[in-house]
């Protein structure tokens, strides 16, 4: 009973941040840093949030730009 309390509370926070993502890439504001945070959250419970966020993670790092180390 309390895992399944647990999931529900992870899923209504992770959805409500992942939410406000979604609304801040139509308005201004860091959408590329809330909505990995919603999918974070979401991961600790979910296993398609957590390759979700794999993939978001992968997409980022192709499209940053690679630093040289000396």
């Amino acid at each position: 009973m309390a895992r399944k309390i647990k999931k529900l509370i992870v899923a209504v926070i992770g959805f409500t941040i992942l939410l406000i993502g979604l609304i801040v890439v139509f308005t201004p504001g860091p959408a590329i840093l809330i909505i990995p945070v919603g999918l974070a959250v979401l991961a600790t419970e979910f296993v398609w949030a957590e390759k979700l966020l794999h993939h978001f993670k992968v997409k980022v790092n192709s499209i940053l730009p690679k630093r040289k180390s000396k």
